[in-house]
């Protein structure tokens, strides 16, 4: 799994705890298995990009493409 990968999991996983969500109540809102949650969070298989989608808008978030010269500046 690249870092990049491994860095949007993480801060999926943060936004999850910092809405106090169970990886089970996420997996209900974003249409998906705990199971599926459970192996994203721990970085066993990289996902697909539909299973991202799926979580960032259950935590009402949104996977954006930017240039990569942009970095993590954007949104600052």
């Amino acid at each position: 799994m690249s870092e990049q990968c491994a860095a949007i999991i993480d801060r999926l996983i943060a936004r999850r705890h910092d809405q106090g969500m169970t990886q089970k109540e996420l997996a209900q809102a974003a249409s998906l298995t705990q199971s599926v949650i459970a192996r994203l969070e721990s970085k066993k298989a990289v996902p697909q990009l539909d299973t991202l989608v799926r979580v960032a808008a259950a935590l009402g978030c949104a996977l954006e493409i930017v240039p990569a010269d942009v970095g993590l500046e954007y949104g600052k």
